[in-house]
């Protein structure tokens, strides 16, 4: 027990004293032991830490199944590869395939028996999951457009690409406080979701006399959950050759001084919002050494992770096509007609972006008009309706077992229903979420739903709480939660009042944040009362 951070073993909780004595890493190596001896002989602690390769225990949790997330750094993924999640999905996981809100792949219905073929199967096209889930750095999110992008300042992928195989196994990081999420990206609309990551590059500038060089601010301490903080901004001026030495540095910082005695505090975010900007700007350059202070900050707005689409690429006569994945659900069929879309327009070049939608690169021009006229390309519509292609959901209690209420197909209805009633002409997010642990990001949403449990004509039933006005722009600032949970079948109705109120008394093009900071969440509230009041009448 010589780890540094091991100071009163009393005050550890349960799990850590677990992972003094088993780093998560090495249940990889038992892996081929438990596909002989089979689920039942892995112990409760084993299976949590099964995360470690990527693996989790999926609803319900003695039936023996598991979900999988493959890492997709930065989102930049071929057509070899798509091809062979789809089949992995085919031969092992009933055909269920899901994008992830961190630009993953996630299969389901998964057995110990059938894990370890699929990691073989993933490594061989260089794809991983270990380090997908647990108390390690995770996928490293991006600019899925990186490489492409017409409003990127540097390529990233290399960069991306270095940092994840530093992080990738490395047992100097395989026991944190918790899960470590980083986000690089150049992109001046803050593809990145940058506030919302444990560690974070945006771009930015710095002039020397007649040079300008181009490098990367910092954030740190961002994330979601029950409690949502925003990542705070260092005082750095990062070059590309230095984003690993920070990168290293932040979480030699997190994993020797974070939290370990409530797993519900062990976040990042509450190591820095209890140290403040300044003492971790000075724990920080202890290890790293001087580092420039900050520079001209490039970040220009926010996009919402949205490609749709076609956009000429930076490269001349190359076009990408950003297509819309309703609730990031496809078929393994879905994903292989897609990668022959790649392969016969282009250079077989995809991309997962974080609402779990895919981008099509490097398409001559001229073939353009030729693939829109395919047919999976018109079902995965580059135009999708305002709703559904602006909804995003988590998993839902379909397969998660922190989940209290039902979402993707919930979320798919209500999108449907809301653009068959309520036409707009500026997309509305629109955000659903399980339980309080937000996979679903409802705080960055225009509207965000939290799945919660309630009384209805004494039943027990699916509700949902009601947040409004998220926004990663320039002024970031998570939905506001009103007061007052709504049964399921009555979302459709408070939302389509909401959005009629939006559309009737906005101004021309206003954003529904610059709409809800103009009204106020007063407003809203009042909108909501008689719902609520109707319920409270009931005795509902």
């Amino acid at each position: 027990m010589n780890q540094v951070w091991v100071k009163n073993y009393e005050e550890l909780n349960d799990f850590e004293k677990v992972k003094l004595v088993n780093d998560g890493l090495d249940i990889v190596k038992k892996i081929p032991e438990y596909k002989k001896s089979g689920f039942k002989a892995i112990n409760t602690s084993e299976r949590t830490l099964l995360k470690w390769a990527g693996v989790n225990v999926q609803k319900p949790r003695e039936a023996g199944y598991f979900l999988m997330r493959v890492k997709i750094p930065s989102g930049v993924i071929n057509s070899e590869q798509a091809r062979v999640l789809a089949n992995i999905a085919k031969d092992y996981g009933r055909e269920s395939l899901d994008l992830t809100t961190r630009q993953a792949v996630q299969f389901h219905w998964l057995t110990i028996e059938t894990i370890p073929i699929v990691m073989d199967i993933l490594n061989k096209v260089q794809l991983q999951t270990i380090g997908a889930e647990g108390d390690c750095p995770r996928t490293v999110t991006g600019n899925p457009l990186a490489g492409i992008d017409p409003n990127e300042t540097i390529d990233t992928r290399g960069i991306v690409q270095e940092v994840t195989e530093s992080f990738q196994g490395n047992r100097e990081f395989s026991n944190l406080p918790r899960k470590f999420k980083l986000s690089i990206s150049a992109n001046m609309y803050n593809a990145g979701h940058a506030q919302i990551n444990d560690l974070a590059f945006t771009p930015a500038m710095k002039n020397y006399g007649t040079r300008e060089i181009y490098g990367f601010h910092v954030y740190v301490g961002g994330g979601l959950s029950a409690k949502p903080h925003i990542a705070q901004k260092l005082n750095l001026f990062v070059h590309p050759h230095e984003v690993l030495k920070v990168s290293i540095a932040v979480a030699t910082l997190f994993r020797d001084h974070g939290y370990r005695k409530n797993r519900r505090h062990a976040r990042l975010k509450f190591l820095v919002a209890d140290w403040g900007r300044e003492k971790f700007e000075t724990e920080l350059l202890m290890l790293t050494g001087p580092l420039e202070t900050e520079g001209i900050d490039l970040t220009r707005g926010w996009n919402a992770g949205y490609y749709y689409g076609v956009h000429a690429q930076k490269q001349p006569l190359l076009s990408y096509v950003g297509l819309s994945v309703p609730l990031g659900r496809l078929t393994p069929e879905d994903l292989i007609e897609i990668a022959e879309c790649a392969d016969r327009y282009g250079d077989g070049s995809l991309r997962v972006c974080p609402t779990k939608n895919l981008v099509l690169a490097n398409i001559p021009t001229e073939k353009i008009e030729a693939l829109l006229e395919e047919k999976v390309i018109k079902r995965f519509s580059p135009n999708p309706q305002p709703f559904v292609g602006y909804t995003v959901s988590c998993s839902g209690k379909e397969f998660c077992n922190l989940a209290l209420v039902e979402t993707k197909a919930f979320a798919l209805k209500l999108s449907q229903t809301l653009a068959e009633k309520v036409e707009v002409d500026t997309p509305l997010r629109i955000h659903v979420t399980g339980c309080p642990n937000s996979c679903g990001h409802l705080q960055i949403a225009d509207i965000g739903l939290k799945g919660t449990l309630g009384k209805l004509n004494g039943q027990t039933v699916e509700k949902f709480e009601l947040s409004i006005g998220g926004s990663l722009g320039i002024n970031a600032g998570f939905a506001t939660a009103l007061q007052g949970a709504i049964p399921a079948e009555m979302v459709e109705e408070v939302l389509e009042c909401f959005i009629r109120f939006y559309k009737n008394s906005r101004f021309p093009q206003e954003s529904f944040y610059d709409f809800v900071s103009r009204f106020g969440i007063g407003t809203f509230q009042n909108l909501l009362a008689p719902f609520v009041d109707t319920l409270r009448l009931a005795g509902k």
